[in-house]
């Protein structure tokens, strides 16, 4: 991500629309950048935009952004809390994991997105940001719920992604749905816990 101009969200954003740097960008029909606030504690990274997404644009606006929307709302979160985003910002063709050839060619996007937002907290959601992000921690089922540092500075809590929930609708304890729940009652918990000690610094 050279260049002689100042890096801003916008300019990543112009240039990601631009990119045609892996083959899922002769199938896209957008290029889905990521939202929400700038400066967010908060930053939240899915697999890759399915169809919903594609046409629109937008992360998580499909079954599987109502459910993010859902999720988030039982402890108090709204979308507007986060920045939300994906490991790569095409669509795969078929809503199928993304490639690695893939992942890496879009990687020095999302790698600029942190830099510019700097979180806080990352809460990767599937297994597929979980492993990119966390290549030694177990898969979702072992890892989700636990708190991770990334890179030094920043603490990623991998979750369950929400179209796992649609597929696994059971609220009963152990579900997936219920063990979503517990976790994100840890992400509020911690978030809290930190605005509450930035006031009373």
């Amino acid at each position: 991500m050279e260049g002689s101009a100042p890096l801003t969200l916008d300019s990543l954003r112009a240039r990601a629309s631009a990119c045609m740097a892996c083959a899922l960008g002769s199938t896209r029909t957008s290029v889905v950048f990521g939202e929400g606030s700038p400066r967010a504690s908060l930053m939240m990274i899915g697999e890759g935009p399915g169809e919903v997404e594609d046409t629109t644009g937008r992360p998580f606006v499909g079954p599987a952004g109502q459910k993010l929307d859902e999720v988030m709302g039982s402890v108090g979160l709204r979308r507007e809390d986060a920045y939300i985003t994906n490991v790569v910002k095409c669509r795969p063709p078929g809503n199928r994991v993304p490639a690695r050839g893939e992942m890496e060619a879009c990687f020095p996007y999302l790698e600029a997105q942190i830099a510019l937002i700097q979180p806080a907290l990352i809460v990767a959601l599937g297994n597929t940001p979980t492993q990119w992000l966390l290549p030694d921690a177990p898969g979702i089922t072992q890892s989700h719920g636990k708190f991770y540092a990334w890179r030094g500075g920043i603490l990623v809590l991998p979750m369950f992604h929400p179209s796992y929930l649609l597929r696994y609708p059971s609220k009963e304890k152990g579900s997936p749905k219920h063990l979503t729940w517990l976790d994100i009652q840890k992400v509020k918990a911690w978030l809290d816990e930190r605005a509450a000690g930035a006031a009373g610094a």
